[in-house]
């Protein structure tokens, strides 16, 4: 018990130094769970960060779109976009950057680690695409995907043993976290999802990849199918961030939960790849 204590003191200190993501991105989150916003509420709130207004107009003239004339008006490229997609961007992009800031445990390489998460996030929107949902759900995926893992972050230099534990006994890294840590990334995202005020269903996606039935009932399709592409992404080794061995009794119950086959899953090998491309241009990594 004082092992786990320690551990999530030390943890929760490095929770409550990291950056808070920006009032603006609050504000856009806030504005587009609305039911009746409109592109025009969205600019008067973005027009105000020109961090944000450079990043979606980046975005609107990147080859992610490859349009034939430049966009320069701001309530243009939002209208363009889709009130979604720059919801999504600012979501993604903040979270990004709040991670660049802080000084991170040498265990996960930074770069494999965005990868990796880059990987889920687009093949949690494919899966999507998948079991049929509409393009503008689809986002709400990729996002849940690409954030899943943050709760990796806040761990020190301990975690390099427990990494090289899971992978030298070939075991899924959240079994050996809790052997060895007494805390798992699944509990540590959730308090970064609290100190971020992330919305519900990102917040399960991040506490319940491993464990999709404990989501809320409206949330474990979600969960379910970015639990699905964690797996696809871990099993092809795509990026890194340090489950080499998913927890393959899972995978019948993940198929399950997506409606989805495994052949299905496996077909869409040949467009991930490209995905992932046009998904680092869209975050600008």
């Amino acid at each position: 018990m004082n092992e786990r204590k320690t551990n999530l003191n030390k943890i929760r200190a490095f929770v409550d130094k990291m950056p808070s993501l920006s009032t603006t991105v609050g504000k856009v989150l806030e504005i587009c769970s609305r039911p009746d916003t409109s592109p025009n509420d969205l600019n008067k709130v973005i027009s105000l960060d020109p961090v944000l207004t450079g990043q979606v107009l980046k975005l609107i003239n990147s080859a992610y779109y490859s349009l034939l004339n430049k966009v320069t008006s701001l309530t243009r490229a939002i209208v363009m976009l889709g009130l979604n997609t720059v919801k999504n961007l600012a979501l993604s992009t903040a979270a990004i950057r709040c991670v660049g800031q802080i000084n991170k445990s040498k265990a996960l390489p930074i770069k494999d680690f965005w990868a990796h998460s880059i990987g889920v996030g687009v093949m949690a929107k494919l899966l999507a695409a998948e079991r049929g949902l509409q393009l503008a759900e689809q986002g709400e995926y990729f996002v849940a995907g690409l954030l899943h893992d943050l709760g990796k972050i806040p761990f020190g230099d301990e975690y390099i043993d427990v990494l090289a534990r899971a992978r030298n006994m070939q075991e899924p890294l959240i079994r050996m976290e809790t052997q060895y840590l007494e805390i798992n990334h699944e509990e540590v995202g959730q308090l970064i999802a609290a100190t971020w005020k992330l919305n519900p269903v990102i917040t399960d996606a991040i506490c319940h990849h491993h464990t999709p039935k404990q989501a809320a009932p409206e949330h474990q399709g979600l969960v379910a199918t970015v639990a699905l592409a964690d797996f696809y992404i871990c099993l092809f080794d795509i990026g890194y961030a340090g489950n080499r061995y998913p927890d393959e009794e899972q995978l019948v119950t993940l198929l399950e939960l997506c409606g989805l086959e495994w052949s299905a899953v496996v077909s869409l090998s040949e467009i991930v790849d490209a995905e992932i491309r046009k998904a680092e241009i869209f975050l600008q990594i």
